[in-house]
C-alpha cells in the first residue's frame, strides 16, 4: 500500500562500530528518500568513524578499518546528508532507541544544525511488536495453532510453554535440537547472577549491567569504590546477587 505523506520521509538504516549511542560512530549508511509523488531513490555510502572498529562489530556487518581507511568522515558528509534529510520525516527498524540518537550525535559532534525533534518518527519494530504481541497467548496461537485457556494459571502456561517449544523447534530448522544450544540461543546476556545485575563481557570478566558503573568490572570498581559493595549489600538486590558480588570480592582478595 501507498503511503500518504504530507512530508517527504526517509527510510534510514546505520551500520556502528557499536551500540554506545553516546561513544559509538557510523560506518556505513543507506537511506530511502520517498517524496510527496512516490519517487524513491536511494542512497548508500561507507564513512570513516575516526576509531578502531571493533572485531565484534565487523563479525555483524562485515565493514572493516581497511574497508573505511579512504572513505570521508562523518564530519566531511554531514552538510550534505542535512540537506537530503531537511524536511524528511523518519523511518527506520528500532530507529527511535538507536539509529536516530546517534544520528543526531554525529550531527552535533560535526557542528551540523538539523533540528531532528521537528521531523515525525516511524518505527517499524514498534509497529511490529505492538500488532503481534510477544505473549504467551500469542505463541501458542501461533506455533500450536490453538487459543490458550486459563491463560495466567500456572499449569495451563507450564504445558502451553513446553508445547510451544516443541513447535519452534519443528517449524525452525537451524534451530537445534540441544537444551545446552538452546540456552544460549535465547539467552540476552550470560548472567553471572540470575537478575542479570552481573554479566560476563567479551573477556569473560564479570562486570556491573546497571548503575554509574555499567560495563565496568566487578573488581576493579571494587577496588576502587570500596564502599559501592556495602551500598548493594544493604540494597534492595537479590540475595543471589550479593552472594555472587561477595564470591567476586573474597576472590579478588584471595588472588
Amino acid at each position: 500500500m501507498r503511503l500518504k505523506l504530507k512530508n517527504p520521509i526517509i527510510f534510514f538504516d546505520l551500520e556502528t562500530t557499536g551500540i554506545n549511542i553516546a561513544s559509538d560512530r557510523i560506518v556505513e549508511i543507506s537511506y530511502l528518500k520517498v517524496e510527496l509523488n512516490g519517487n524513491e531513490t536511494i542512497k548508500t555510502f561507507r564513512v570513516n568513524p575516526e576509531m578502531p572498529i571493533p572485531a565484534k562489530a565487523t563479525s555483524i556487518h562485515g565493514i572493516s578499518d581497511e574497508d573505511v581507511k579512504n572513505e570521508p568522515t562523518f564530519n566531511e558528509v554531514a552538510r550534505s546528508l542535512a540537506r537530503d534529510f531537511e524536511g524528511c520525516d523518519l523511518g527506520g527498524y528500532n530507529s527511535v532507541k538507536f539509529d536516530i540518537p546517534l544520528l543526531a550525535e554525529e550531527f552535533l559532534r560535526s557542528g551540523v544544525e538539523i533540528d531532528m525533534k521537528r521531523r515525525k518518527f516511524v518505527d517499524v519494530q514498534v509497529i511490529f511488536m505492538k500488532m503481534e504481541p510477544r505473549t504467551l497467548s500469542a505463541a501458542y496461537k501461533f506455533f500450536a495453532g490453538k487459543e490458550l485457556k486459563d491463560a495466567h494459571s500456572a499449569e495451563a502456561d507450564t504445558l502451553a510453554t513446553y508445547e510451544v517449544l516443541q513447535a519452534q523447534l519443528d517449524r525452525y530448522s537451524n534451530l537445534e535440537n540441544d537444551i545446552g544450544k538452546l540456552a544460549e540461543f535465547s539467552a540476552h546476556n550470560r548472567n553471572v547472577d540470575f537478575a542479570g545485575r552481573i554479566i560476563y563481557n567479551e573477556e569473560d570478566e564479570e562486570v556491573f549491567n546497571f548503575g554509574k558503573y555499567k560495563g565496568k568490572p566487578v573488581r576493579e570498581v571494587l577496588q576502587n569504590d570500596p564502599g559501592y559493595y556495602g551500598w548493594m549489600m544493604n540494597g534492595d538486590f537479590p540475595l543471589y546477587t550479593k552472594k555472587v558480588l561477595t564470591s567476586i570480592k573474597l576472590n579478588s582478595i584471595n588472588k
